[in-house]
C-alpha cells in the first residue's frame, strides 16, 4: 500500500522494522507468558495503527471510486417514507 502512495523505500524499510521487531506477552491468569514474535497484526496501543489504518483507507478510497466511475461498482439509494 505504501508503495501505491509514493512512500520511500527508506520510509516503508522503518516501518516495517517497527512492526517486525515488536515482541509480546499475555497475561493468563495473572502470570506473564515467555515474550514472542506475533505473525499477524499490530500491538494494542500501538501508535502506527492509525497512521497504517489510513493509509490503508486511502487506498481502498481509490479502489472503490475507480470501480464506480468504471460502472464495476453502484451505491445502494435507502429512503424513508414520510408518514
Amino acid at each position: 500500500m505504501m508503495s501505491i502512495l509514493a512512500f520511500t523505500s527508506k520510509w516503508i524499510n522503518w516501518i516495517s522494522s517497527c512492526l517486525e521487531s515488536a515482541t509480546v506477552l499475555v497475561l493468563v491468569n495473572g502470570s506473564p507468558t515467555k515474550q514472542f514474535k506475533p505473525k499477524r497484526g499490530l500491538r494494542q496501543g500501538d501508535p502506527l495503527a492509525p497512521f497504517l489504518f489510513i493509509t490503508v483507507a486511502k487506498v481502498l478510497i481509490g479502489l472503490v471510486r475507480t470501480t464506480v466511475s468504471k460502472g464495476i461498482l453502484e451505491g445502494v439509494k435507502v429512503g424513508f417514507k414520510h408518514v
